[in-house]
Order: C-alpha cells, then structure tokens, then sequence
C-alpha cells in the first residue's frame, strides 16, 4: 500500500528537532520511531499514532478515528487517524505520539531505518 508523501513529509518537519528519531517503512506505510519506539507513521492518508493503552478508548472515541489494523490484528494502544480527523489537530496528534514512545524503555535502532534527528 502507497502512503502520502506529503503527510510524510510534515512528520518529518515536525520531528526534525527531536533526537533519536529514526524512520522505517513498515505496516504498508512508513513509522516514525522515537527511542526504537513508533510514535507515528502514515498508511495510506491516514496518520498512524500511538496513543498508548491508556489514551486508546479516549483517542477512539474521537470522530475520523479508528484502530489500527495490520495482519487482522489490532495492536493495542495504536489509531488511524483520518484526514478529516487531523486537519486542525496535527501537532497535538504527532506529540501524543512522542509523549507516549518517549515514556517508553529504548530499543536499539533497526539496521534498516534512516536517521533524521
């Protein structure tokens, strides 16, 4: 599946100032990790973001917001947020995602993720 290079690209931007920030495609679209951690990632149009499991009811209950779904699966603590749903919101939804992978243990980087701050 294709992702929005322009939504892309606007993570990008945002996180440009954040350490330890990597990106690698994954999930049919591109993640954005902080720390090892995803903390976004766009599939599609739609932006991938990790609200934790304490933030997913409240994240969920949004309008333009879904879970993810990835292998018939659904991961806890991870949404899709359409663009409808972002328009006015983007900032806030990026930096739930940094706050909650920031809060987590780091990982190592994998091999093949690309640096970008």
């Amino acid at each position: 599946m294709a992702y929005d290079e322009k939504l892309a690209d606007r993570i990008r931007a945002t996180l440009a100032d954040k350490r330890g920030v990597t990106e690698c495609k994954m999930m049919g679209g591109i993640c954005f990790m902080l720390g090892g951690n995803m903390c976004c990632g766009v599939t599609g149009d739609a932006l991938m973001v990790r609200v934790g499991p304490d933030g997913y009811a409240a994240a969920l209950a949004k309008p333009h917001v879904r879970p993810l779904e990835f292998g018939g699966r659904r991961p806890g603590g991870f949404v899709l947020v359409d663009p409808a749903g972002f328009a006015r919101s983007f900032a806030k939804w990026v930096q739930t995602g940094i706050d909650v992978a920031a809060a987590l243990p780091k990982k190592p980087a994998k091999k093949k993720s690309a640096r970008i701050g």
